[in-house]
């Protein structure tokens, strides 16, 4: 049997990358998914793929979602519900990256990055949460971390610090839900490749004077894996903490980066 037949998931950034890899993933386990992003037009392409290429089943359904608004947050939960009646996964992996020398930081740049990674992903928490409680069925939260969070990085000071308070949100959510059957964990991928990675590329690039897809190549051969990651390396954990095998783990931040980070 697979293993999160019957459950019900909603993903936030889901329309690309990382979180459109979970999503797939999910199906194929069983599990009907909310594609949530911001990017509705492309939610709503990637989630009727996932139900044609799944026999045509109402599998996957699409919300608009802006983690910085609580009107859109909630608007996201109710029409969660309205569709599939519960939620028993959610999986906050919409984020932001952004790098600048501690001299050059903005005030707004540094406001956007904490408001989507750590306030939506708190209030996420808190939406899903509360649902349920509710329905005292109990639950999964996934939150996604990064090897950022591990550690300080030069250029890299508000993005290290939003991983590091999703860290230590899903430890307090962690301990605070676990009496309520919800278990809260996260994943802290390392470098994962995808189409963010020519955004980073350039910062690097123009902060360190490095010609373009040099920073790329660099951090690939520092993986002692021996390669970047893939969205699809993830999945393997993202189904593992939503299942019924890791009913016993709470408020823990696993390493999944080809062995860049040891803890």
């Amino acid at each position: 049997m697979n293993r999160l037949t019957g459950k019900i998931a909603l993903i936030t950034g889901a329309a690309r990358g990382i979180g459109l890899a979970f999503a797939r993933a999910y199906v194929a386990e069983g599990a009907r998914v909310v594609l949530a992003d911001i990017d509705i037009d492309r939610a709503r392409a990637e989630a009727t793929a996932i139900c044609a290429e799944n026999g045509g089943e109402a599998c996957a359904i699409a919300v608009p979602l802006d983690v910085r608004s609580q009107q859109s947050i909630d608007a996201a939960m109710e029409q969660t519900l309205a569709a599939f009646g519960r939620l028993d996964i959610l999986i906050n992996n919409a984020a932001v990256f952004t790098a600048a020398p501690l001299t050059e930081i903005t005030r707004e740049d540094h406001a956007r990055a904490f408001d989507i990674n750590v306030t939506g992903t708190l209030f996420m928490m808190q939406a899903a949460a509360r649902h349920m409680i509710a329905r005292e069925g109990g639950g999964r939260i996934i939150n996604m971390a990064s090897q950022a969070g591990r550690r300080g990085e030069t250029l890299v000071a508000v993005y290290c610090a939003t991983k590091a308070a999703v860290i230590s949100l899903t430890q307090s959510a962690g301990l605070a839900l676990i009496e309520h059957g919800i278990n809260v964990n996260a994943i802290s991928p390392g470098v994962v490749d995808g189409d963010h990675w020519d955004g980073v590329d350039a910062l690097f690039a123009r902060y360190e004077g490095k010609p373009p897809g040099q920073k790329k190549r660099e951090v690939a051969a520092s993986v002692p894996f021996g390669r970047m990651g893939t969205a699809e390396d993830l999945t393997g954990m993202a189904i593992f903490l939503a299942s019924d095998e890791a009913a016993y783990v709470v408020a823990q931040t696993y390493n999944v980066d080809g062995g860049q980070w040891m803890s």
